[in-house]
């Protein structure tokens, strides 16, 4: 127990000095591409961007910090030959590794716990701050259990738009309602279409039906039934997922309600549920990625070609990471399962490290 112990102790304190590294770094590094970016923004606002982007930054390299910090690690227990004295105590090398295993589910759970809610919060801040210091303006998309709403601006005035349902990309809206207004916010028009689609700087509506809300006249009396007609717009695509919601952008203890809450509305919450699920896999993930690296660094520093084994043990960490990625975007295109998408993978991962440590070690 006081082995493991010292072990767990050693692990942690490698982690959070790899960790503090990286922020800092990262902190730098941002910094510099906000000052680029915004040269025009008073610099404590610029410090303001960069602060709310740090917690998904160092969110997103978890990995990565966990392989470094599994690395040092063993590289230190090894030139100090404290390697060599447990293997002579009788310790195996499985029993070695517990607490650093266990450390790393603790930190996976601790950031999808307590971590994830302030990344989620940041991110979210964050993007609205940046739209709108480049003019982009807050969102542009709500959802509601009576459907989809949509707004969208020019200097001829605003567009509110409706939508009982849309397509899984949300570039084609049903039974869709525009009303337009005037730069003072008079009603102009009132438009009822079967369908709407976005395409490049346009929405082509089908079986659109038009009134005019001009004052003091009967809009229904000068109604007109039109085939197909086009309304300029400026949205996109991406701007109407990026207000969507990113998944990054909602807590994972909000996720379960939000899903449920789009599929009341007639949405595809695919992309949620895989995000959710990928969460909630990552502690196993990461224990994975510390088996992995653990099993090409516990040697011995006089045993040659040292630095080979670390580098084959972060490139292959990379690529379960890149695997990991690959999956997820098979599960939010619908080719694979959603659980088998976010499980997998950290299993899988986890099966391969164990079998290349009890070859690297037992032979």
């Amino acid at each position: 127990m006081i082995l493991h112990s010292y072990f767990a102790r050693k692990f942690l304190w490698t982690f959070l000095g790899v960790f503090g590294v990286f922020a800092m770094l990262l902190s730098l590094i941002d910094i510099v591409n906000e000052l680029q970016d915004f040269p025009d923004l008073p610099f404590l606002q610029v410090v303001e961007i960069v602060a709310l982007d740090q917690p998904k930054a160092n969110y997103e390299i978890l990995p990565l910090v966990l392989i470094l910090a599994t690395v040092a690690l063993f590289l230190r227990l090894a030139r100090s030959s404290e390697l060599v004295v447990v293997r002579a105590a009788g310790r195996s090398a499985l029993r070695a590794l517990a607490a650093p295993i266990i450390v790393a589910l603790l930190i996976g759970l601790l950031a999808i716990s307590m971590f994830n809610p302030i990344v989620a919060a940041a991110s979210k801040r964050h993007n609205d701050l940046v739209n709108s210091h480049r003019g982009g303006g807050s969102s542009v998309l709500a959802i509601s259990s009576d459907g989809l709403w949509l707004r969208q601006g020019s200097e001829k005035g605003q567009t509110v738009i409706h939508a009982a349902r849309a397509s899984s990309d949300v570039t084609t809206l049903y039974d869709a309602t525009f009303i337009a207004f005037s730069p003072d916010g008079t009603p102009l028009r009132r438009i009822a279409a079967q369908s709407a689609r976005l395409t490049d700087g346009e929405w082509l509506l089908a079986g659109a039906k038009l009134w005019s809300l001009d004052q003091g006249g009967n809009p229904e009396s000068s109604a007109r039934q039109i085939d197909s007609l086009s309304i300029p717009s400026a949205l996109t695509q991406d701007r109407i997922l990026d207000s969507f919601g990113k998944p990054e952008y909602i807590s994972l203890w909000d996720m379960p309600s939000f899903i449920n809450q789009l599929e009341e509305a007639g949405f595809s919450a695919r992309r949620y549920a895989v995000w959710m699920q990928m969460e909630l896999a990552s502690p196993v993930f990461l224990a994975a990625l510390v088996v992995l690296t653990a099993a090409f660094t516990m040697r011995h520093t006089r045993i040659s070609n040292t630095g080979i084994s670390v580098l084959t043990a972060v490139m292959l960490g990379f690529t379960l990471h890149y695997i990991r990625n690959f999956a997820q975007i098979l599960g939010e295109n619908g080719q694979i399962p959603i659980l088998l998408a976010a499980w997998a993978p950290p299993l899988a991962s986890l099966l391969l490290a164990f079998g290349i440590l009890l070859h690297m070690e037992d032979g």
